[in-house]
Protein backbone atom coordinates (compact mmCIF):
# COMPACT_ATOMS: atom_id res chain seq x y z
CA UNK A 1 0.00 0.00 0.00
CA UNK A 2 1.39 3.39 -1.02
CA UNK A 3 0.60 6.92 0.14
CA UNK A 4 -1.95 9.08 -1.65
CA UNK A 5 0.71 11.63 -2.59
CA UNK A 6 2.98 8.97 -4.10
CA UNK A 7 0.09 7.36 -5.96
CA UNK A 8 -0.89 10.69 -7.52
CA UNK A 9 2.71 11.50 -8.49
CA UNK A 10 3.20 8.11 -10.12
CA UNK A 11 -0.10 8.34 -11.96
CA UNK A 12 0.57 11.80 -13.41
CA UNK A 13 4.16 10.88 -14.31
CA UNK A 14 2.81 8.07 -16.50
CA UNK A 15 0.65 10.39 -18.63
CA UNK A 16 1.57 12.40 -21.72
CA UNK A 17 -0.83 15.00 -23.15
CA UNK A 18 -2.80 13.85 -26.16
CA UNK A 19 -2.03 15.23 -29.61
CA UNK A 20 -3.07 18.78 -30.51
CA UNK A 21 -5.76 19.90 -32.92
CA UNK A 22 -7.10 23.20 -34.20
CA UNK A 23 -10.64 24.18 -33.22
CA UNK A 24 -12.70 27.33 -33.73
CA UNK A 25 -11.99 29.57 -30.76
CA UNK A 26 -15.74 29.68 -30.02
CA UNK A 27 -15.59 25.93 -29.34
CA UNK A 28 -12.51 26.01 -27.06
CA UNK A 29 -14.28 26.51 -23.73
CA UNK A 30 -12.79 24.20 -21.10
CA UNK A 31 -10.09 22.89 -23.42
CA UNK A 32 -6.36 23.33 -22.71
CA UNK A 33 -4.03 25.28 -24.98
CA UNK A 34 -1.62 23.02 -26.87
CA UNK A 35 0.61 26.00 -27.70
CA UNK A 36 1.05 29.57 -26.56
CA UNK A 37 -1.58 31.91 -28.03
CA UNK A 38 0.35 34.92 -29.31
CA UNK A 39 -1.28 38.24 -30.15
CA UNK A 40 -1.50 38.93 -33.89
CA UNK A 41 -2.43 42.57 -33.28
CA UNK A 42 -2.04 45.36 -30.72
CA UNK A 43 -4.98 46.32 -28.50
CA UNK A 44 -5.94 49.10 -28.54
CA UNK A 45 -4.36 49.68 -31.93
CA UNK A 46 -4.58 53.44 -31.32
CA UNK A 47 -5.40 55.78 -28.43
CA UNK A 48 -9.09 55.54 -27.50
CA UNK A 49 -11.34 57.67 -25.35
CA UNK A 50 -12.47 56.12 -22.06
CA UNK A 51 -15.32 58.63 -21.65
CA UNK A 52 -17.90 60.64 -23.56
CA UNK A 53 -16.72 64.25 -23.90
CA UNK A 54 -14.19 66.23 -25.91
CA UNK A 55 -10.67 65.44 -27.13
CA UNK A 56 -8.62 68.56 -26.41
CA UNK A 57 -5.47 70.08 -27.86
CA UNK A 58 -3.89 72.74 -25.64
CA UNK A 59 -5.35 74.47 -22.60
CA UNK A 60 -8.34 76.20 -24.21
CA UNK A 61 -10.71 77.70 -24.84
CA UNK A 62 -11.35 75.44 -27.83
CA UNK A 63 -13.19 75.44 -31.09
CA UNK A 64 -14.94 72.14 -31.84
CA UNK A 65 -13.93 71.07 -35.35
CA UNK A 66 -15.52 67.62 -35.68
CA UNK A 67 -16.68 64.38 -34.07
CA UNK A 68 -15.12 60.97 -33.38
CA UNK A 69 -17.29 57.95 -32.63
CA UNK A 70 -16.54 54.23 -32.32
CA UNK A 71 -16.07 52.96 -35.86
CA UNK A 72 -16.17 56.51 -37.26
CA UNK A 73 -12.90 58.18 -36.35
CA UNK A 74 -12.04 61.84 -36.91
CA UNK A 75 -8.93 61.32 -39.00
CA UNK A 76 -7.39 64.79 -39.30
CA UNK A 77 -4.89 66.04 -36.70
CA UNK A 78 -6.01 68.93 -34.50
CA UNK A 79 -4.05 71.95 -33.36
CA UNK A 80 -3.81 73.85 -30.08
CA UNK A 81 -7.13 75.53 -29.35
CA UNK A 82 -9.14 72.87 -31.19
CA UNK A 83 -11.31 70.06 -29.85
CA UNK A 84 -13.28 67.13 -31.23
CA UNK A 85 -16.53 65.84 -29.81
CA UNK A 86 -15.70 62.24 -28.80
CA UNK A 87 -17.50 59.18 -27.50
CA UNK A 88 -16.38 56.20 -25.41
CA UNK A 89 -14.26 53.80 -27.43
CA UNK A 90 -13.62 56.27 -30.26
CA UNK A 91 -10.17 56.98 -31.65
CA UNK A 92 -8.45 60.04 -30.19
CA UNK A 93 -7.34 62.32 -33.05
CA UNK A 94 -3.67 63.13 -33.49
CA UNK A 95 -2.74 66.27 -31.57
CA UNK A 96 -5.25 65.69 -28.74
CA UNK A 97 -3.61 65.09 -25.37
CA UNK A 98 -6.52 64.68 -22.92
CA UNK A 99 -10.27 64.12 -22.68
CA UNK A 100 -12.65 66.60 -21.09
CA UNK A 101 -15.70 64.66 -19.88
CA UNK A 102 -18.97 66.16 -21.03
CA UNK A 103 -20.20 66.84 -17.48
CA UNK A 104 -17.27 69.26 -16.99
CA UNK A 105 -17.64 71.09 -20.31
CA UNK A 106 -19.13 74.57 -20.68
CA UNK A 107 -19.90 76.77 -23.66
CA UNK A 108 -19.04 80.44 -24.09
CA UNK A 109 -20.81 81.42 -27.25
CA UNK A 110 -19.43 79.02 -29.87
CA UNK A 111 -16.32 78.15 -27.89
CA UNK A 112 -15.85 75.19 -25.58
CA UNK A 113 -14.54 76.04 -22.13
CA UNK A 114 -14.19 74.50 -18.69
CA UNK A 115 -16.87 74.06 -16.05
CA UNK A 116 -14.27 72.59 -13.68
CA UNK A 117 -10.55 71.82 -13.64
CA UNK A 118 -8.48 71.18 -16.75
CA UNK A 119 -7.89 67.42 -17.16
CA UNK A 120 -4.28 66.37 -16.73
CA UNK A 121 -2.37 65.23 -19.84
CA UNK A 122 -3.44 61.70 -20.83
CA UNK A 123 -6.50 61.70 -18.58
CA UNK A 124 -9.39 59.47 -19.77
CA UNK A 125 -7.33 58.06 -22.66
CA UNK A 126 -6.77 54.33 -23.19
CA UNK A 127 -3.36 54.39 -24.79
CA UNK A 128 -2.40 52.21 -27.75
CA UNK A 129 -1.07 48.85 -26.56
CA UNK A 130 -2.20 49.39 -22.97
CA UNK A 131 -4.00 46.01 -22.99
CA UNK A 132 -1.48 44.02 -25.04
CA UNK A 133 1.01 44.34 -27.87
CA UNK A 134 1.38 42.31 -31.05
CA UNK A 135 3.53 39.18 -30.47
CA UNK A 136 2.78 39.19 -26.73
CA UNK A 137 1.82 35.79 -25.24
CA UNK A 138 -1.84 36.06 -24.26
CA UNK A 139 -2.58 32.48 -23.15
CA UNK A 140 0.15 30.06 -22.18
CA UNK A 141 0.36 26.42 -23.17
CA UNK A 142 -1.54 24.32 -20.65
CA UNK A 143 -3.94 27.07 -19.56
CA UNK A 144 -7.66 26.39 -19.86
CA UNK A 145 -9.80 28.40 -22.23
CA UNK A 146 -12.28 30.26 -20.04
CA UNK A 147 -14.93 32.63 -21.37
CA UNK A 148 -12.57 35.58 -20.76
CA UNK A 149 -9.65 33.82 -22.50
CA UNK A 150 -11.85 33.09 -25.51
CA UNK A 151 -12.56 36.82 -25.73
CA UNK A 152 -8.83 37.56 -25.31
CA UNK A 153 -7.87 35.15 -28.10
CA UNK A 154 -10.43 36.70 -30.44
CA UNK A 155 -9.29 40.22 -29.57
CA UNK A 156 -5.75 39.05 -30.27
CA UNK A 157 -6.76 38.20 -33.84
CA UNK A 158 -7.47 34.46 -33.63
CA UNK A 159 -10.39 32.59 -35.17
CA UNK A 160 -8.87 29.18 -34.34
CA UNK A 161 -6.68 27.93 -31.50
CA UNK A 162 -4.61 24.81 -30.86
CA UNK A 163 -5.93 22.56 -28.09
CA UNK A 164 -5.26 18.98 -27.02
CA UNK A 165 -7.64 16.28 -28.18
CA UNK A 166 -10.38 15.43 -25.69
CA UNK A 167 -9.60 12.29 -23.65
CA UNK A 168 -12.20 9.56 -24.20
CA UNK A 169 -13.33 8.13 -20.85
CA UNK A 170 -15.15 4.78 -20.61
CA UNK A 171 -16.98 4.04 -17.33
CA UNK A 172 -17.44 0.31 -16.73
CA UNK A 173 -19.66 -0.57 -13.76
CA UNK A 174 -19.30 -4.15 -12.50
CA UNK A 175 -21.20 -6.42 -10.15
CA UNK A 176 -24.07 -8.92 -9.98
CA UNK A 177 -25.84 -6.66 -7.49
CA UNK A 178 -26.31 -3.72 -9.88
CA UNK A 179 -29.51 -2.79 -11.69
CA UNK A 180 -30.18 0.21 -13.88
CA UNK A 181 -31.66 3.40 -12.45
CA UNK A 182 -35.38 3.06 -11.76
CA UNK A 183 -35.48 -0.74 -12.03
CA UNK A 184 -36.98 -2.75 -9.12
CA UNK A 185 -34.41 -3.98 -6.59
CA UNK A 186 -34.40 -7.27 -4.71
CA UNK A 187 -32.85 -7.72 -1.27
CA UNK A 188 -29.41 -8.29 -2.78
CA UNK A 189 -29.54 -5.58 -5.47
CA UNK A 190 -28.83 -1.86 -5.63
CA UNK A 191 -29.27 0.77 -8.36
CA UNK A 192 -26.14 1.56 -10.37
CA UNK A 193 -25.43 5.09 -9.16
CA UNK A 194 -21.67 5.21 -9.75
CA UNK A 195 -21.65 5.42 -13.53
CA UNK A 196 -24.19 8.28 -13.73
CA UNK A 197 -22.53 10.02 -10.75
CA UNK A 198 -19.09 10.04 -12.37
CA UNK A 199 -20.50 11.00 -15.76
CA UNK A 200 -22.09 14.01 -14.05
CA UNK A 201 -18.87 14.77 -12.14
CA UNK A 202 -16.97 14.85 -15.45
CA UNK A 203 -19.58 16.87 -17.35
CA UNK A 204 -17.65 20.13 -17.03
CA UNK A 205 -14.23 18.58 -17.68
CA UNK A 206 -12.38 18.48 -21.00
CA UNK A 207 -13.29 14.92 -21.93
CA UNK A 208 -15.80 12.74 -23.76
CA UNK A 209 -17.54 10.22 -21.49
CA UNK A 210 -19.18 6.90 -22.38
CA UNK A 211 -21.06 4.77 -19.85
CA UNK A 212 -20.65 1.12 -20.83
CA UNK A 213 -23.28 -1.53 -20.00
CA UNK A 214 -23.06 -3.13 -16.56
CA UNK A 215 -20.83 -6.20 -16.50
CA UNK A 216 -21.72 -9.10 -14.22
CA UNK A 217 -19.25 -10.97 -12.04
CA UNK A 218 -18.20 -13.28 -14.83
CA UNK A 219 -14.56 -13.49 -15.90
CA UNK A 220 -15.22 -14.03 -19.61
CA UNK A 221 -17.74 -11.19 -19.80
CA UNK A 222 -15.45 -8.87 -17.90
CA UNK A 223 -12.45 -9.66 -20.10
CA UNK A 224 -14.58 -9.06 -23.18
CA UNK A 225 -15.83 -5.70 -21.91
CA UNK A 226 -12.30 -4.60 -21.00
CA UNK A 227 -10.93 -5.64 -24.40
CA UNK A 228 -13.76 -3.98 -26.34
CA UNK A 229 -13.60 -0.62 -24.55
CA UNK A 230 -12.52 2.02 -27.09
CA UNK A 231 -11.10 4.81 -24.95
CA UNK A 232 -8.06 6.63 -23.63
CA UNK A 233 -8.94 6.01 -19.98
CA UNK A 234 -10.82 2.89 -18.90
CA UNK A 235 -12.44 3.34 -15.49
CA UNK A 236 -13.73 0.22 -13.79
CA UNK A 237 -16.17 0.71 -10.92
CA UNK A 238 -16.42 -1.98 -8.27
CA UNK A 239 -14.74 -5.35 -7.99
CA UNK A 240 -11.41 -3.72 -7.16
CA UNK A 241 -10.86 -5.35 -3.76
CA UNK A 242 -9.56 -8.88 -3.04
CA UNK A 243 -12.73 -10.90 -2.38
CA UNK A 244 -13.72 -14.04 -4.29
CA UNK A 245 -16.10 -12.01 -6.46
CA UNK A 246 -13.73 -9.10 -7.08
CA UNK A 247 -12.71 -10.03 -10.61
CA UNK A 248 -11.54 -6.72 -12.04
CA UNK A 249 -7.88 -7.05 -11.14
CA UNK A 250 -7.45 -10.63 -12.41
CA UNK A 251 -9.46 -9.77 -15.53
CA UNK A 252 -7.22 -6.80 -16.28
CA UNK A 253 -4.08 -8.89 -15.77
CA UNK A 254 -5.50 -11.63 -17.99
CA UNK A 255 -6.11 -9.03 -20.70
CA UNK A 256 -2.45 -8.00 -20.55
CA UNK A 257 -2.68 -4.95 -18.30
CA UNK A 258 0.32 -3.86 -16.26
CA UNK A 259 -0.77 -2.54 -12.86
CA UNK A 260 1.41 -0.01 -11.07
CA UNK A 261 -0.47 -0.21 -7.74
CA UNK A 262 -3.80 -1.43 -6.36
CA UNK A 263 -3.94 -0.17 -2.77
CA UNK A 264 -3.61 3.43 -1.58
CA UNK A 265 -3.42 4.56 2.06
CA UNK A 266 -6.54 6.73 1.98
CA UNK A 267 -10.15 6.65 3.00
CA UNK A 268 -12.61 6.46 1.58
CA UNK A 269 -11.18 4.52 -1.34
CA UNK A 270 -8.26 2.25 -0.39
CA UNK A 271 -8.72 -0.26 -3.26
CA UNK A 272 -7.57 1.98 -6.14
CA UNK A 273 -5.82 0.45 -9.13
CA UNK A 274 -3.77 2.26 -11.76
CA UNK A 275 -1.95 0.82 -14.73
CA UNK A 276 -1.79 0.44 -18.49
CA UNK A 277 -3.46 -1.80 -21.04
CA UNK A 278 -1.69 -1.07 -24.30
CA UNK A 279 -2.22 2.63 -24.97
CA UNK A 280 -5.08 2.87 -22.47
CA UNK A 281 -4.70 4.21 -18.97
CA UNK A 282 -6.62 1.95 -16.60
CA UNK A 283 -8.09 3.15 -13.31
CA UNK A 284 -9.90 0.71 -11.04
CA UNK A 285 -12.10 2.56 -8.55
CA UNK A 286 -14.03 1.11 -5.59
CA UNK A 287 -17.70 0.28 -5.80
CA UNK A 288 -18.91 2.10 -2.68
CA UNK A 289 -20.36 5.37 -4.00
CA UNK A 290 -18.48 7.77 -1.70
CA UNK A 291 -15.24 5.90 -2.38
CA UNK A 292 -15.91 6.06 -6.11
CA UNK A 293 -16.53 9.81 -5.88
CA UNK A 294 -13.46 10.53 -3.74
CA UNK A 295 -11.11 8.47 -5.90
CA UNK A 296 -12.50 9.99 -9.09
CA UNK A 297 -11.94 13.43 -7.60
CA UNK A 298 -8.37 12.63 -6.57
CA UNK A 299 -7.25 10.34 -9.42
CA UNK A 300 -9.54 10.33 -12.46
CA UNK A 301 -9.98 14.09 -12.82
CA UNK A 302 -6.24 14.82 -12.39
CA UNK A 303 -5.44 12.04 -14.90
CA UNK A 304 -7.78 13.31 -17.58
CA UNK A 305 -6.59 16.88 -17.05
CA UNK A 306 -2.99 15.74 -17.56
CA UNK A 307 -4.04 13.90 -20.70
CA UNK A 308 -5.97 16.96 -21.91
CA UNK A 309 -2.82 19.09 -21.51
CA UNK A 310 -3.53 21.00 -18.29
CA UNK A 311 -0.77 22.88 -16.50
CA UNK A 312 -2.22 22.17 -13.04
CA UNK A 313 -3.96 18.83 -12.57
CA UNK A 314 -4.43 18.14 -8.87
CA UNK A 315 -7.28 19.76 -6.91
CA UNK A 316 -6.23 22.86 -5.02
CA UNK A 317 -6.13 22.86 -1.24
CA UNK A 318 -7.11 25.77 0.97
CA UNK A 319 -7.17 26.41 4.71
CA UNK A 320 -10.36 26.86 6.75
CA UNK A 321 -11.21 27.01 10.45
CA UNK A 322 -12.81 24.02 12.11
CA UNK A 323 -16.29 24.61 13.56
CA UNK A 324 -16.67 21.28 15.38
CA UNK A 325 -14.27 18.88 17.07
CA UNK A 326 -12.82 15.94 15.13
CA UNK A 327 -11.42 12.72 16.51
CA UNK A 328 -7.83 11.68 15.93
CA UNK A 329 -7.04 10.00 12.61
CA UNK A 330 -5.57 6.58 11.88
CA UNK A 331 -2.73 5.59 9.53
CA UNK A 332 -4.52 6.56 6.27
CA UNK A 333 -5.27 10.07 5.02
CA UNK A 334 -8.98 10.68 5.55
CA UNK A 335 -11.39 12.92 3.63
CA UNK A 336 -14.27 14.01 5.83
CA UNK A 337 -17.44 15.23 4.13
CA UNK A 338 -18.25 18.73 5.40
CA UNK A 339 -20.02 22.02 4.82
CA UNK A 340 -18.98 25.61 5.44
CA UNK A 341 -20.85 27.64 8.05
CA UNK A 342 -20.36 31.14 9.48
CA UNK A 343 -18.31 29.55 12.27
CA UNK A 344 -16.13 27.51 9.93
CA UNK A 345 -16.18 24.04 8.35
CA UNK A 346 -18.28 21.34 9.94
CA UNK A 347 -18.50 17.59 9.25
CA UNK A 348 -21.89 16.55 7.92
CA UNK A 349 -23.74 13.24 8.17
CA UNK A 350 -22.38 9.72 8.40
CA UNK A 351 -18.70 9.50 7.44
CA UNK A 352 -19.12 6.11 5.76
CA UNK A 353 -17.97 5.09 2.28
CA UNK A 354 -21.49 4.02 1.27
CA UNK A 355 -23.42 6.94 2.84
CA UNK A 356 -24.62 9.15 0.00
CA UNK A 357 -26.70 11.60 2.06
CA UNK A 358 -23.57 13.11 3.61
CA UNK A 359 -21.84 13.28 0.24
CA UNK A 360 -24.87 14.97 -1.34
CA UNK A 361 -24.86 17.62 1.41
CA UNK A 362 -21.10 18.16 1.40
CA UNK A 363 -19.53 21.15 -0.32
CA UNK A 364 -15.98 20.32 0.72
CA UNK A 365 -13.72 17.60 2.07
CA UNK A 366 -11.68 18.10 5.25
CA UNK A 367 -8.26 16.52 4.75
CA UNK A 368 -7.06 14.58 7.79
CA UNK A 369 -3.42 13.57 7.47
CA UNK A 370 -2.30 10.13 8.73
CA UNK A 371 -2.16 9.92 12.54
CA UNK A 372 -3.46 13.48 12.92
CA UNK A 373 -4.33 14.34 16.55
CA UNK A 374 -7.90 15.27 17.51
CA UNK A 375 -9.03 18.54 15.96
CA UNK A 376 -10.44 21.30 18.16
CA UNK A 377 -12.87 24.08 17.33
CA UNK A 378 -10.89 26.95 15.84
CA UNK A 379 -8.07 24.77 14.47
CA UNK A 380 -6.95 25.40 10.91
CA UNK A 381 -7.60 22.46 8.59
CA UNK A 382 -6.80 21.81 4.94
CA UNK A 383 -9.81 21.29 2.65
CA UNK A 384 -10.77 20.57 -0.93
CA UNK A 385 -13.75 22.44 -2.37
CA UNK A 386 -16.22 20.15 -4.14
CA UNK A 387 -18.33 22.92 -5.68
Amino acid sequence: MISLAEAQVRLLASIEPLEGEKVPVRQALGRYAAADVVALRTQPVTDLSAMDGYALAGEGPWTVVGESAAGKAYRDPIQAGQAVRIFTGAAVPAGADRILIQEEAAWDGEELSLAGELPRPGQHIRHAGSDFLAEEVLIRKGEAFTAARIALAIMGGHAEVAVHRLPRIALLSTGDELVEAGAPTDLDQIPNSNGPMLAALLANEACAVTELPIVRDDMAAMRQAITDADCDILVTLGGASVGDHDLVRPALVACGATLDYWKVAMRPGKPVMAGRLGEKLVLGLPGNPVSAYATAFLFLIPALRAMAGAQACLPAKSIKRLAAPLGGNGPRVDHVRAIETEEGVMPVGLNDSAALVALAKATLLIIREPDAPPGQIGDDVAIYHLT
